[in-house]
């Protein structure tokens, strides 16, 4: 997530101190990804050492107000017309924890699964009754920014089950072709799939809403 760059957008509005681009982040994002103050600070300074903002004094409460520069809008302009890279790939924790859990001796691979499935499945729950709350909320530009953070989610958590079920059936076909030794080879059948999860859930729509 570049906090970097979203700063940038958000002070091409008009200038603001580091509290207001804190709440005006969270609040377009859902707080999905919480920032701190000290984290909006430490950002703030280091896009005004590179020239991409700067302090334009004090607000009347002794707050320092930062404006983008034009090199500040020429980032944001970059950032919006760049495709997001996938050559690097974050860690997932998940997929770690799983690749070493069919490598550690003793470890229930199939009890990993499930719990995790569960938990994905709760979660997938949860995005599901926002989505309804949303359905009779407001369609401003601040909702429909929160809707569709709460869709990434909701496809994310989806894609999640799958993968899930994905991995079972790996380690069910590894099992039956090596022997009984394969690590998750006596896991139980998968407790929920993604078509069905997917059809819980209504992820198409265009709506929002704030937590």
């Amino acid at each position: 997530m570049s906090v970097k760059q979203a700063m940038l957008a958000l002070l091409e509005q008009g200038p603001m101190y580091g509290y207001q681009l804190r709440a005006e982040f969270e609040t377009r994002t859902g707080s999905t990804w919480p920032l701190n103050v000290g984290q909006v600070y430490t950002t703030l300074a280091r896009l005004e050492r590179d020239g991409l903002v700067a302090g334009e004094g004090t607000d009347d409460e002794g707050h320092v107000v930062y404006a983008v520069t034009d090199a500040g809008r020429e980032e944001v302009a970059a950032w919006f017309t760049t495709p997001v890279a996938r050559t690097q790939p974050p860690r997932d924790e998940l997929a770690i924890k799983l690749a070493l859990a069919v490598t550690v001796p003793g470890v229930d691979v199939g009890t990993v699964i499930q719990r995790q499935r569960g938990a994905t499945m709760a979660a997938l729950q949860d995005y599901t009754r926002l989505k309804r709350q949303a359905a009779a909320g407001g369609g401003d530009r601040t909702e429909l920014a929160w809707g569709l953070v709460l869709d990434s989610l909701v496809f994310a958590a989806e894609a999640e089950v799958r993968w899930l079920d994905h991995c079972e059936a790996r380690l069910r076909r590894a099992a039956r072709e090596s022997g009984p030794g394969v690590p998750g080879g006596t896991a139980p059948a998968a407790t929920a799939t993604a078509s069905g999860a997917a059809g819980a859930t209504g992820a198409t729509e265009d709506e929002g809403v704030r937590r």
